[in-house]
Formats: C-alpha cells, structure tokens, sequence
C-alpha cells in the first residue's frame, strides 16, 4: 500500500518539470521564476522593515514622513508593510505559474501585477496616509 503525501507529490511535479525545462532549453522560464522570486523577496522585505520600523515609513522615493503627521505610527506602519506584501504576492504567484509550466499565464500575471499593481499602490498608499494623518 502506498501512502501519497500531497505536498510531497507536488514538490516531486515540480522537480520532474523543472527537469525537464532545463533538458528542453527552458532556461528563460527558470530565470524568470528567479527573478520573480527576487522581486517578490524584495518587496515581502520592504513590508517586514516597514513593519518593524519605530518612525512611520514614507512612500515616495526622497520624501519623509514626519511623527507629528501620524496618529498610530505602529499602525501606520503594520498598513503599510500589508500594502508592501500584498503587491509582492503578484511576483510570487507569476514565479509558481511559470514553474508549474504555465508561462503565458506567468507573463500576464507579473505584467499586469507589476505595473497595475504599482499604479494601484498610490491610492492604496494616500487611503492610509489620510486614515492614520493627524487632523488638524
């Protein structure tokens, strides 16, 4: 009697596939499951760091965010860091596409998420400015 262990099954998929990319001349799946991975880890980082950080985070490449502006720094923050992982999620999901075999589905997913998801990320962003702002 054989016992299947599915997460164990599907790691094996995986691994039989992947082989198989690579003896097929898949090379390029392989380096964009990379570097979505990378992007994916970069951003899940940013969103821990913003978490974890005492001043509030800022947005905007250059800009600041002053203490005096937020209500809830700790909150604040927890909000931001959610916004910064939820948009690595579309990195993540394109790499597990790509290496399930699926690379158009792969290349929509990170070419919608990568750019509507950072034109999505601006009101996201204004949402919880003006939610944790001081009111004057």
């Amino acid at each position: 009697m054989q016992v299947r262990i599915p997460a164990l099954s599907a790691l094996l998929k995986i691994r039989r596939h992947y082989a198989k990319l690579v003896s097929t001349g898949g090379d390029p799946i392989i380096i964009v499951c990379f570097v979505s991975c990378l992007c994916g880890a970069v951003f899940v980082t940013l969103g821990l760091c913003a978490r974890r950080m005492t001043k509030p985070m800022w947005f905007w490449s250059g800009s600041t965010v002053k203490p005096e502006e937020i209500s809830d720094i700790p909150a604040y923050n927890r909000a931001n860091g959610l916004m910064w992982i939820g948009y690595s999620l579309f990195f993540w999901l394109s790499a597990l596409l790509a290496l399930l075999g699926f690379p158009a589905a792969a290349g929509i997913v990170i070419f919608v998420g990568a750019i509507g998801g950072a034109l999505a990320l601006i009101p996201i962003y204004n949402r919880i400015y003006r939610k944790y702002a001081k009111k004057c």
